[in-house]
């Protein structure tokens, strides 16, 4: 009898320690979401077990991961950097709906209807360009300036099969419709546009002068303005009449049968609280909140200031695997490596 008390006992323990974990993938870089996750747990004892992913295979690789697991999943909670990839995972069934009581000031734009996931913290896609190469009388103001024969190998942008670059060309397919969409890059190949390994690579070669102009994240952006580099960020298509720049928020979403749901829902509120969000905004990669109640204390500016591109999401996760094919088929193909 103490016998079976006692493995009783142990089984309750381990239960216990169980509920006392939570794991997150997350594509936001390691030294920006590391110092948050840490914050929870000294708030709520529960350890947090995450998984990050590399500048060059940004989302796509734990997107790939999520798809793979989904028979048994590893994973509780998706904290993604952008949305389209999300919104895949949604459509083939690997989240589970949740609304957190956190996001009830989050506009609806930034929501899921069916709370499959949850928009915070923005960031801009944003041109930077090296004000000591280029004068200001020059600058472009639209993305399709770029296709203009003065700036022919002067620019770069972040191979657009990962991260934000992929899921800016699929809001472009949205936006402008697949065959307008597809003479657009093809213009940029045309002008031979520089390919570079991620958004964090386009800004730094801006930064040093290797590169004159980039297309790139808010955040990457603000690393090279903070360290006193030569450099200004352009919010393309922002004057009226044009098509907007487009924001892009990080989202957040319960992973169906994931093994910790209670303490899922948990950090998901935590990450979704405007303290995260001014943290978040504070920190060098000056995300943009999208909560009302939390102060935006970075120097990026956000769509309440900016012209923001209308996007619906949604449509444009439906253009992924077109626009997926096409970059690799077409424009990929035969630029130099």
């Amino acid at each position: 009898m103490k016998s079976l008390s006692f493995l009783i006992f142990l089984l309750c323990l381990v239960a216990c320690e169980k509920k006392q974990q939570v794991v997150v993938y997350t594509a936001l870089d390691r030294n920006f979401s590391e110092p948050i996750l840490r914050k929870f747990e000294e708030k709520t004892g529960i350890q947090v077990k995450a998984k990050y992913d590399t500048e060059s295979t940004k989302t796509v690789g734990l997107t790939a991961c999520l798809i793979e697991e989904s028979k048994h999943p590893r994973c509780d909670v998706f904290w993604n950097n952008e949305i389209v990839n999300t919104l895949r995972l949604k459509q083939k069934g690997i989240l589970a709906a949740y609304i957190s009581p956190a996001s009830q000031d989050i506009p609806e734009y930034f929501k899921d209807k069916e709370g499959y996931w949850t928009g915070f913290a923005a960031r801009a896609r944003v041109l930077i360009v090296n004000t000591e190469k280029v004068k200001a009388k020059d600058f472009p103001v639209c993305l399709s300036d770029l296709a203009k024969p003065e700036w022919k190998g002067r620019f770069a942008i972040a191979k657009p099969v990962a991260g934000t670059t992929a899921t800016h060309f699929a809001c472009l397919f949205s936006i402008l419709g697949p065959p307008k969409a597809k003479e657009f890059f093809l213009s940029f190949k045309a002008n031979q546009v520089r390919i570079e390994s991620g958004n964090k690579s386009c800004a730094e070669k801006v930064g040093s002068g290797e590169l004159d102009i980039a297309l790139t994240d808010t955040d990457d952006a603000m690393i090279e303005i903070l360290q006193n580099r030569p450099v200004k960020i352009l919010y393309p298509d922002s004057q009226p009449n044009q098509s907007g720049t487009l924001f892009i928020p990080n989202t957040l979403a319960l992973i169906a049968n994931s093994p910790n749901p209670e303490n899922a829902k948990k950090l998901i509120s935590y990450l979704l609280s405007p303290e995260v969000e001014e943290m978040l905004s504070e920190c060098p990669s000056a995300q943009i909140p999208l909560n009302p109640k939390a102060k935006n204390k970075g120097q990026i500016q956000g769509p309440d200031k900016i012209l923001s591109m209308p996007m619906e999401f949604s449509h444009a996760a439906k253009h992924w695997e077109a626009t997926q094919e096409f970059i690799l088929k077409e424009f990929l193909s035969t630029l130099p490596k």
